[in-house]
């Protein structure tokens, strides 16, 4: 027979108080698990938020080089002295997105406005796919000491042939240029303005505001020091009206931040009032007084409105003269046709052939404010309007080829929407 041995283990139940201290140490611990991480989180969050701050906002950089090469002598506007001398030209917020393009709210007196400051050796734009400026020579190195009046006139009168092309009326534009370099208007033009005037005249936006200041969509130049402008504050600078923090920004996906932005948006008549003034706008761009301008990034974010809803350019920077985008792309050597793209609405075709790129641009003006604004303007449309606006719409946004190749169709379109939108809105208390 087998013997068995048969051990047993008594195992000792935890009592109350031990289990409650495990569970209190084990929360306790989980407690600064988390603290340390929202700490962590906080300090990552203020860091990468001061980084960004630090290096997109430097307009006390802009300041102190404006303010030294004034007190030189070297530069004079009419904004000098307000910023340097008597600090009545004040910078506010800081709405930069670039650190080579300083933007801030201001207030000059009475008047408020926005700032813009371009950082560096920045004298001309280059047509190129990255949107960046060139760099030149030296900022303020043009004209040289000893230029006189009737030089600069040439030097300001060959600019903008190169730029806008052979105009009949360019020593009009030329005259205009002129009338706003004399900033304390004393009938002369002294050295120190005109390389403040050279400077700007560089920029696509201050020579966009020179050329429309009397049309109503475009802010007017307030004054100037160097290449630092003062330009019309726009009241409501996006079209539409939900702003989240940058943090949730980071998470929402593009469609569902599309799907909330329409939401969140003026009444319908207003919203028909502002896209009127989009279509005014393509006007006034394309068949102004000094040539034809292309828009080459027609986007939400670059267009707002003032309290009567009345549609405001924000950003003109990446509106380019026709004349300048054909010279630039005649140049450009191309694989496929993707090379031959300015900024995100300015795109040719490629010849193959030739491995240059075309100088026609593919759509126009107008097809890019239609696609823009499609459900923007479709939203909350009337029933009895819906049906022939989205048609017209289309219609639109299947133009192709440059204006000038398609002028009736182009400007039929044009007309019949905004009889359309006209018609619909012209007894409302909203319009």
């Amino acid at each position: 027979p087998f013997t068995f041995t048969v051990g047993f283990l008594w195992l000792r139940h935890p009592t109350p108080s031990s289990t409650l201290g495990a569970r209190f140490s084990y929360l306790r611990m989980k407690y600064l698990f988390f603290s340390w991480l929202a700490v962590f989180i906080s300090s990552w969050v203020v860091y990468v938020q001061y980084s960004s701050y630090t290096e997109l906002c430097r307009g006390h950089e802009c300041k102190k080089t404006i303010c030294d090469k004034y007190r030189r002598g070297v530069i004079d506007g009419s904004a000098c002295s307000s910023l340097c001398d008597k600090d009545t030209l004040y910078l506010g917020k800081c709405l930069s997105s670039k650190p080579n393009n300083q933007v801030y709210t201001g207030s000059w007196g009475d008047l408020e406005g926005v700032i813009k400051c371009q950082m560096g050796d920045i004298l001309q734009y280059d047509l190129g796919a990255d949107m960046e400026p060139r760099k030149e020579a030296m900022l303020f190195d043009k004209p040289t000491k000893g230029t006189s009046v009737e030089k600069f006139k040439e030097m300001v009168f060959s600019y903008l042939k190169a730029k806008v092309g052979e105009q009949a009326n360019l020593q009009d534009l030329a005259n205009l240029v002129l009338s706003v370099a004399d900033s304390n208007k004393d009938g002369h033009i002294s050295l120190p303005e005109a390389k403040s005037a050279w400077a700007l005249l560089q920029l696509n936006e201050v020579l966009l505001m020179v050329i429309l200041q009397d049309k109503e969509h475009t802010p007017k130049l307030l004054g100037f020091c160097g290449n630092l402008y003062v330009a019309e504050k726009v009241e409501y600078t996006s079209l539409y009206g939900l702003h989240l923090p940058w943090l949730l920004e980071l998470w929402i996906p593009s469609g569902v931040r599309r799907s909330m932005d329409q939401w969140f948006t003026p009444s319908w008549p207003r919203k028909a009032k502002i896209f009127i003034g989009l279509l005014e706008l393509v006007e006034d761009v394309f068949h102004g007084p000094f040539g034809n301008f292309l828009m080459c990034d027609v986007s939400a974010t670059n267009f707002g409105y003032n309290e009567k809803h009345d549609l405001k350019a924000v950003d003109l920077r990446r509106v380019v003269p026709e004349a300048a985008f054909r010279e630039a792309m005649r140049d450009r050597h191309c694989d496929v046709d993707a090379d031959c793209v300015y900024g995100a609405d300015c795109s040719t075709s490629c010849d193959l052939t030739k491995r240059r790129c075309s100088t026609d641009v593919i759509q126009p003006n107008l097809a890019k404010a239609c696609r823009m604004l499609k459900d923007y303007i479709l939203r909350g449309a009337p029933l009895d309007v819906r049906e022939e606006l989205e048609k017209q719409l289309y219609s639109c946004m299947a133009l192709k080829g440059s204006a000038d190749q398609m002028e009736m169709e182009h400007s039929l379109i044009l007309n019949n929407l905004k009889t359309l939108l006209w018609k619909k809105i012209s007894n409302t208390k909203d319009s």
